[in-house]
Order: structure tokens, then sequence, then C-alpha cells
């Protein structure tokens, strides 16, 4: 879920930062370029875990900040296909469910994976949104969000930023697309004790 990724930045180092310890000032700015953010193929950046290398400090004609060359490493939120995980229900919809780990919310289950037979009924307390249901060996399972969800890492992507934004849904840059199919332990945790 969480990996350590090695990088190499070239880094402009703002003037008014200098008066900080280099170390310091360097690792201010890469968490200010990269934490909470998304990097192409990579995942979210949670944190930068170490600086390794600091070189250069040069300064270019007609520029007044020295600019560095830095290898560091990131912390980096990636599950593997596979992985499964547990998140709280955010939105239920007739397309199926979107989930949060808190600090990632941009999980979806499409109604394909969800367990068979699933169905879809109106929410009467949330308007636009439906409630799930399991029904297994005559009795229905209730995807209410009351509880947390387990389900199964089935794909990770990261859509191109469109160059129109054509519908309200603002841009992903990474999702991850989740399974509630599965032998038995997926779904919510009640089902299972």
């Amino acid at each position: 879920m969480f990996n350590l990724t090695k990088l190499e930045h070239t880094l402009r180092l703002e003037p008014h930062l200098l008066t900080l310890p280099l170390n310091e000032a360097i690792k201010g700015e890469l968490e200010r370029l990269f934490v909470d953010k998304i990097i192409a193929k990579l995942g979210l950046c949670i944190s930068v875990y170490d600086i390794e290398s600091i070189d250069g400090g040069f300064i270019f004609p007609n520029e007044g900040a020295p600019t560095y060359t830095v290898k560091f490493r990131l912390i980096i939120f990636r599950p593997f296909v596979g992985e499964i995980i547990s998140a709280r229900l955010k939105e239920s919809n007739a397309d199926g469910l979107r989930l949060s780990l808190g600090f990632f919310e941009d999980i979806y289950i499409p109604e394909l994976l969800m367990p068979e037979p699933s169905e879809a009924e109106p929410d009467s307390e949330n308007k636009g949104q439906v409630k799930w249901t399991w029904l297994f060996n005559d009795e229905k399972y209730l995807i209410d969000g009351v509880d947390e969800i387990r389900f199964r890492v089935q794909n990770i992507k990261f859509p191109e930023i469109p160059r129109e934004q054509k519908d309200s849904k603002p841009f992903a840059p990474m999702e991850i697309i989740g399974s509630l199919v599965s032998e038995g332990g997926l779904g919510p945790v009640s089902w299972w004790v």
C-alpha cells in the first residue's frame, strides 16, 4: 500500500529560504511541491522520507536564487493489484460505490464488481443515492456505510488530464477500482462477524 520511491529533482531555492539550514529549506520546498499530490504512474505522495544528496547551489545568470539537484525518497500511496483494503462508504449510486480512506477518496466499486446477486434500492434518506444489498441464502445484506468495507484492488488508473472539463465531476488524477466479488470476507465487516 505504501512504497518508498527514489526521485531526482532540480530545485530552485528562493533567497528568503537561505536563512534556514540547507536540509531544512530543501525538505520544506520538496514537501510544498510533492506532498498531497499525485505523481503520474507512481501514486499519491504522503511525505518526504529523506534526502540522500544535494548537489549544486549554482546561481544562473539573471537569477537571484541557487539551483540544486536533489536526490530524495518519498513515501507514496499506491496499493498493489490484489491487495485487500478497508475503507468507508462515501457515496452510493446506481453505478456502484465510492469509498474513502480518509486521505484518498477516489476508490470505486462498479456495479459489475459487486457480489452476485446484488440490487440497488432508492435511498429514502439521501436523494439521488441508492442502497445496495447483497442477496444470499434468502437474506438481504445491506451496504449502508456504518461499517468499514473490505475490498480487493482490481486496477489502478492514472487518466490523462482532460483538455476540457465535460462533467461536473472533478478530475481525479488517480483512481482505484475495487471489487467485492470473492469467496468470502469482502464487503462490510458486519457481514462476516
